[in-house]
C-alpha cells in the first residue's frame, strides 16, 4: 500500500509527455492550411489583375510586392498554398488507395505471386518519384488532375511494399491465426485486425509521402510540367522569379519560404507521430 493511499490521497495520474515536434509541425501546416482556406473566400486582388506596377517593392497596397507582370505576389502565394495542399492530399489519397490494395493482395497471395508483385514493386521503387511523375505527366498532358494522379502512382509502390511487410508481420500473430481458425473471412480479418495494427506506421509514411508530393509538384511546375496558368503554383512562381531575383528577391523568397514551411511542417508532424507510436524512440532522445 503506497503512502498516497495511507494518507487517503489518490496518486496523480501520469500525463503523457507532449511531442513538441508534432505541435510545431501542426502549427506550420495549420498556417499554410489557413492561408489556403482563406484564398477560397478572399484574395487581396484578382489572380489575373495586372494593374500593379512591374516588380514593385512590398508596400501597404501589395504586402509582398508584385511580379514582372504586375500581379500581386501575396495573391499568387495564397493560391499556391491551395494548389500545394490539393496536390499533396490528392496524391496521397491516390497512392494510399493503390498502394494499400496492392500490398494487401501481395501479403495474402500465393508465394510465387507474392514474389512477382514484390519484384515489380522493387523495379518501380528504383525510379525516382519525380522521374516517374514527369513521364506520366508528359504522356497525359499537364493539368492539376494529371499531376495528382502521376505523383500518386509514383509513390504507390513505396506504400504497397510497406503495407505488404506490415501485413505479413500481423498475419503471423496468434490472434490472427485464431480468427482464421474460427471461420472469420479475409475481409473481416483485414478490417478488424490488420488495418488497425498497421495504420499507425502507415500514417507516418503517408505524412512523409505528402511532403514528397508537395516537392514533386513544385518541381514539375518549375520545369513547366505542372498545372498550367492561371494556376499559381509555388514552383512556377520560383521559375518566373529566377530572372529577377537580384532586383526583386521577394518574388523568389516568398514562395520558397512557404514551400519550406509546409514541407518542414509535414515532416515534423510525421516525426511527432512516430514518437507517439514508439515511446522508446522518444525516451532515447
Amino acid at each position: 500500500m503506497t503512502a498516497a493511499i495511507v494518507l487517503g490521497q489518490q496518486a496523480p495520474a501520469r500525463r503523457r509527455p507532449h511531442s513538441w515536434t508534432l505541435i510545431l509541425g501542426l502549427v506550420l501546416v495549420g498556417a499554410v492550411a489557413a492561408t489556403a482556406l482563406l484564398s477560397l473566400v478572399w484574395l487581396p486582388y484578382p489572380p489575373d489583375d495586372t494593374t500593379g506596377g512591374r516588380l514593385e517593392e512590398p508596400s501597404w497596397q501589395h504586402l509582398l510586392g508584385t511580379d514582372k507582370l504586375g500581379r500581386d505576389l501575396a495573391t499568387q502565394v495564397m493560391i499556391g498554398a491551395r494548389i500545394a495542399l490539393t496536390v499533396g492530399l490528392g496524391s496521397v489519397l491516390v497512392g494510399a488507395l493503390i498502394g494499400i490494395t496492392i500490398g494487401l493482395l501481395a501479403a495474402f497471395a500465393t508465394p510465387w505471386l507474392d514474389d512477382t508483385i514484390s519484384a515489380g514493386l522493387d523495379v518501380v521503387i528504383a525510379f525516382p518519384v519525380l522521374l516517374l511523375a514527369m513521364l506520366i505527366v508528359a504522356a497525359q498532358g499537364a493539368s492539376l488532375l494529371s499531376v495528382m494522379v502521376a505523383i500518386g502512382l509514383a509513390m504507390s509502390a513505396v506504400v504497397a511494399r510497406l503495407t505488404r511487410v506490415l501485413t505479413k508481420r500481423v498475419l503471423g500473430e496468434q490472434y490472427v491465426t485464431a480468427a482464421r481458425t474460427s471461420g472469420t473471412r479475409w475481409p473481416g480479418i483485414v478490417a478488424r485486425h490488420i488495418m488497425p495494427n498497421i495504420w499507425p506506421t502507415l500514417s507516418v509514411n503517408l505524412a512523409l509521402q505528402f511532403g514528397v508530393a508537395v516537392l514533386a509538384e513544385a518541381s514539375l511546375s518549375y520545369l513547366g510540367l505542372g498545372a498550367p496558368p492561371p494556376n499559381a503554383s509555388w514552383g512556377r512562381l520560383l521559375q518566373e522569379a529566377q530572372g529577377t531575383f537580384v532586383t526583386a528577391p521577394v518574388g523568389a523568397i516568398a514562395p520558397g519560404l512557404a514551400l519550406i514551411a509546409l514541407v518542414l511542417g509535414v515532416n515534423f508532424v510525421a516525426d511527432g507521430l512516430r514518437d507517439i507510436a514508439d515511446p522508446a524512440r522518444r525516451r532515447s532522445r
